[in-house]
């Protein structure tokens, strides 16, 4: 019997409701890096991973041109991904340190991740009514994620916009600022996690570096004890 996620994340993958993003994925098929121009790109809108009975919800904006689009699964094939996943993994949430391609033998233990923003946008910025398309499925998975406690934001970006989600579907009046380590309250008794976005950015300027999101992934899976 296929489950509810299972429908949801048929229709993530056949959803074309935004001919911008439909143009610019089409774009980066064409347009293969060279060190993936044999690859078969997946070249679709991307679902949510992991375990669906999580605690804990990682959320990115977006897949990455050649990361996500690429390989079909979300944080997985980039530099950002090398460097979530050794964390995740130092943490004992994920069973490996690397998320290289779909179906590699990775799994999450008591986490999911997932995109606020099932497809890539041009220059990592969606626009208003994009990311509103996409809200009815984040907000799906939210309520099909049943055992919920923590959202853990990857980024101010992610971070803005899941405030800017539960304003929008759950009258969220605070105005919560991003700061790295912080938690606030949402409706329905959620918290919400700033993290700094994993990105070679962020770690080649010391922004954040391996120990430091470590002991945030920690202080995370203690807090939901």
């Amino acid at each position: 019997m296929i489950s509810d996620f299972e429908k949801l994340n048929k229709k993530i993958v056949k959803c074309n409701k935004c001919p911008r993003l439909i143009t610019f994925r089409k774009k980066i098929l064409k347009n293969k890096r060279k060190q993936f121009e044999n690859e078969k790109y997946w070249g679709k809108p991307i679902t949510g991973f992991g375990d669906v009975g999580a605690e804990i919800l990682f959320v990115g904006l977006a897949p990455a041109a050649h990361g996500g689009t690429r390989t079909g699964r979300v944080f997985t094939g980039d530099k950002s991904s090398e460097f979530l996943y050794k964390c995740l993994y130092n943490a004992k949430i994920s069973n490996k340190s690397k998320s290289e391609y779909k179906n590699d033998g990775l799994s999450l233990n008591n986490a999911f991740i997932t995109a606020a923003l099932k497809c890539v946008p041009p220059q990592d910025k969606p626009e208003k009514n994009e990311l509103n398309n996409c809200f009815k499925f984040f907000k799906q998975e939210i309520i099909l994620l049943s055992n919920l406690k923590i959202i853990v934001a990857l980024g101010k970006i992610a971070f803005d916009t899941c405030i800017n989600f539960y304003k929008t579907n759950f009258n969220l009046n605070s105005n919560f600022q991003f700061k790295h380590g912080k938690i606030y309250t949402l409706p329905n008794n959620l918290l919400l996690v700033g993290c700094y976005h994993p990105s070679p950015r962020n770690v080649n300027t010391g922004r954040i570096n391996e120990k430091k999101m470590t002991n945030l992934f920690k202080r995370i899976k203690k807090s939901i004890i």
